[in-house]
């Protein structure tokens, strides 16, 4: 098996808020959620900040003997401990990220996905497993057509989104990584025998477009394309889509273990 990663910055001039690593014991991706108006007043860290910290803190805890909920609570909390005395956590503007997880352990592969990232494993028989969670998506989609039309910055569509932001973290809504471990409870988890595993992937919303957005392969092919042509090759095809349907970019990340698959270059 070999590890391939790719990433690219979906905004010329800002940083790419999306994190991806490995080790020995699996694969953690976090999908910062940027482009928040008065992030910066109440955390001066940022969302890349957050999202490199709470996935440092994953992969250093993946080879644990513990669930991988009890593994992305503790990173929760651990990087909430180190700014909560300088910046204000609890605020719906603070850094928050989708997570994702695989992990590697004797007969299993684990996997955890916490919002709109996913994670994708291949089996030798039988369609692909994919992890994703929906409820993010289906509920901003709701707002991004009640937006249209609205003139930026007026006060409907500051009220359109403080009322969208209201829906992340409670019931009924939407669940990211953000101050509060509970969120854990939230996230989809499964597992498949190690046997039967060929590729796995993981990937931020901005990759997963290729499938779930452009409908440009299903999940079988995607896994195809990372093992022959790398994880640059999603990302160069979703950036391909996006220009041609007019689709604003975003940060795109890919992160795998590949049978075959030739190392994927980071951008």
């Amino acid at each position: 098996m070999r590890v391939v990663l790719a990433t690219d910055a979906g905004h010329p001039g800002r940083t790419n808020e999306d994190f991806a690593g490995a080790v020995r014991a699996g694969l953690v991706l976090v999908d910062g959620a940027g482009g928040i108006a008065g992030a910066g007043e109440v955390c001066h860290h940022g969302v890349a900040w957050y999202a490199s910290r709470l996935g440092g803190a994953l992969l250093g805890m993946l080879s644990a003997d513990r669930s991988l909920r009890a593994v992305l609570a503790e990173g929760i909390t651990r990087v909430t401990d180190i700014h909560r005395g300088t910046c204000d956590v609890t605020h719906p503007s603070s850094p928050h990220a989708a997570v994702a997880m695989l992990r590697l352990s004797g007969d299993l592969v684990e996997h955890l996905v916490l919002g709109d990232a996913v994670a994708v494993v291949g089996r030798a028989s039988g369609e692909p497993s994919v992890a994703h969670d929906p409820r993010e998506v289906v509920i901003a989609r709701s707002y991004e057509r009640r937006l249209v039309g609205v003139a930026e910055g007026s006060g409907e569509y500051r009220r359109l989104l403080a009322e969208l932001r209201g829906h992340r973290n409670n019931p009924g809504g939407f669940w990211v990584a953000k101050d509060d471990p509970q969120v854990v409870d939230e996230a989809v988890t499964g597992s498949c025998p190690t046997g039967e595993v060929t590729t796995v992937a993981l990937l931020s919303n901005g990759a997963s477009r290729l499938v779930d957005t452009f409908g440009l392969t299903d999940w079988a092919g995607l896994l195809r394309l990372l093992d022959g042509d790398g994880p640059a090759e999603i990302i160069r095809r979703v950036r391909e889509a996006e220009a041609r349907h007019g689709v604003a970019t975003d940060d795109a990340t890919v992160v795998g273990r590949s049978a075959a698959g030739r190392p994927g270059d980071a951008r």
